[in-house]
């Protein structure tokens, strides 16, 4: 084994906490259950990486095992990722293909291969149709950089793709003609999502999460549940503070539903709009060009965050 493959798998072994090291090492599924066992996990982690490392060496451990284990570790700490959406579409008038794995592996590592010389490609097929991709990003001069790679997460027969943030951003325009063109879509485009949650990303944008108005029956009448009226107030005004209350409450529980929100943590809004004034000689209102502004979201739990602001009054509400 390579001493930099054993120095990659060391490197890998060593971040992985204890009490995870035994599941990690069998979902690589690159040790046999009996060379396991003849580790003893209960010592200092120093001895296990080193015991470990022998079990490679005897096994002959190629980097793309290496990788295999990177994939793996990062599929148990996703969060520790920020994850972007990507969104592809077919050309006019072209047909759904039938999807073929090794097709796809093959076609998009040989677009980034004849792009950059030096660049290594991993994949990891898992459960829900989705592989996972690793890319190690090199230069015409330098060989691949192991410890900074980029994670693509591709769902087959979908126009998704999910990637993690990197610091290369020009490789993103390599990266997403190698998805476009493995997968046999026409384009490509970011889309205005992101978060350290990916299952809660695949949530939004395959509408898995549950809304009440789709499968949620509430047994509690609105005007059994607690509204917070003050029992001084004037009749009339409580009367109109339940009533509005109530349709608030009714519009905000069939926007969002009643169960807990996707984690999203970062969106933004891109609006576009010509002004319109009947003052003469506005300066604004002579402006051929739209205006355009863009809003940015953040928080740590977004949609749980917007769903709060029209109970407590800070939005309007309005039912179309």
């Amino acid at each position: 084994m390579d001493e930099t493959v054993a120095e990659f798998i060391k490197r890998t072994i060593l971040k992985i906490p204890m009490n995870e090291l035994t599941t990690i090492l069998k979902a690589w599924d690159f040790l046999s259950e009996n060379q396991l066992q003849t580790v003893n996990f209960r010592q200092r982690k120093e001895s296990v990486v080193q015991h470990l490392i022998r079990l490679c060496e005897e096994k002959r451990a190629s980097l793309n095992d290496a990788a295999l284990l990177d994939i793996v570790y990062t599929q148990f700490h996703q969060h520790q990722k920020v994850w972007d959406v990507f969104q592809m579409s077919k050309g006019p008038g072209e047909d759904v293909d039938l999807f073929d794995m090794k097709q796809f592996k093959n076609a998009f590592k040989k677009i980034l291969q004849r792009a950059l010389k030096n660049v290594t490609v991993s994949f990891r097929e898992t459960e829900e149709n989705a592989i996972w991709i690793r890319i190690a990003w090199g230069t015409q001069y330098t060989k691949p950089n192991q410890y900074k790679p980029t994670y693509v997460v591709y769902y087959s027969q979908t126009p998704y793709a999910f990637k993690s943030s990197s610091t290369l951003r020009r490789n993103t325009p390599l990266l997403g003609q190698a998805l476009t063109i493995a997968s046999k879509h026409h384009q490509i485009v970011k889309m205005d999502l992101r978060s350290r949650y990916l299952d809660s990303l695949k949530a939004i944008v395959f509408k898995q999460y549950n809304q009440t108005f789709e499968t949620h029956n509430s047994t509690t009448p609105l005007q059994e549940r607690s509204l917070g009226l003050d029992i001084n107030m004037d009749s009339r005004i409580i009367h109109e503070n339940k009533v509005e209350k109530e349709r608030v409450q009714r519009i905000t529980q069939e926007t969002f539903g009643d169960y807990s929100q996707p984690q999203l943590e970062f969106a933004q809004y891109k609006l576009e709009t010509k002004f319109k004034s009947d003052l003469n000689g506005s300066i604004l209102a002579e402006r051929e060009e739209p205006l355009r502004c863009l809003i940015k979201f953040s928080s740590p739990h977004l949609l749980e965050a917007l769903k709060s602001l029209a109970p407590a009054g800070k939005c309007q509400t309005k039912e179309y």
